[in-house]
């Protein structure tokens, strides 16, 4: 896996992983990458340095070992001297869209419930009547999404996917 630095033809930056470099090469070449912020799909990498960690011990000037460990103040001390990468942390929000955006999924995962992939037959079941009406949010396919706006069901896409344990 490798991580690149991106940026967009707008100016928003932001990073990205890939499987290798020609992966990306491939998925660029097709148009396939695009802005995390705006969808933009003029997207480029960006100016970045290499992350590259010296050994456990490696050879001083005088040609003696020395070792690279540090204590939890010196290196608390190091990072905080450290600057952020150019697109931020991958998961802290790097622009005010992406603070917004998380913040309404906090207030929408705070105030409703979820119901994964049964959200279009519990939100008619709602707008029919058959359910207790209440806020909820989840998955639906776009036919069903479409379906449901033809029946006047008011629903409306959130610009945020459901948080899905990886590992």
């Amino acid at each position: 896996m490798i991580r690149y630095s991106l940026k967009c033809a707008e100016g928003h930056s932001f990073d990205s992983w890939f499987q290798s470099a020609a992966a990306y090469d491939k998925l660029a070449d097709a148009g396939m990458v695009s802005c995390a912020v705006c969808g933009s799909a003029k997207v480029e990498k960006a100016i970045m340095a290499p992350r590259v960690r010296p050994g456990r011990k490696a050879v001083s000037q005088g040609g003696k070992a020395e070792s690279f460990e540090q204590s939890d103040t010196e290196a608390a001390s190091e990072a905080q001297q450290r600057p952020e990468p150019v697109g931020g942390a991958l998961t802290a929000p790097s622009s005010e869209v992406e603070k917004a955006i998380k913040e309404l999924r906090k207030q929408v995962e705070a105030n409703s419930d979820y119901v994964g992939k049964d959200f279009a037959s519990e939100a008619r079941a709602m707008h029919l009547g058959e359910a207790p009406p209440r806020s909820i949010h989840g998955e639906a396919r776009l036919d069903e999404a479409k379906s449901l706006i033809e029946d006047g069901v008011p629903v409306v896409p959130l610009p945020f996917g459901p948080t899905r344990k990886t590992n």
